[in-house]
């Protein structure tokens, strides 16, 4: 299986958020949205996790 990895990096905020997280697809899913509700103060809602779902990469090996 693939792993996938959530970069917040990729996406300017006010924060400037480093976070990187890595795992299994639903694993990171769950943890982005997380992230994205207690610290970027998102709504947890269908739209943000198919959101974050699409803004996932595969992890880069080697």
């Amino acid at each position: 299986m693939t792993r996938k990895v959530a970069d917040c990096r990729r996406f300017p905020s006010e924060s400037h958020c480093t976070l990187t997280i890595s795992g299994e697809e639903e694993e990171v899913l769950k943890a982005a949205t997380e992230h994205a509700v207690s610290v970027h103060q998102h709504k947890d809602s269908p739209e943000l996790r198919e959101q974050l779902r699409n803004f996932l990469e595969d992890e880069k090996t080697g």
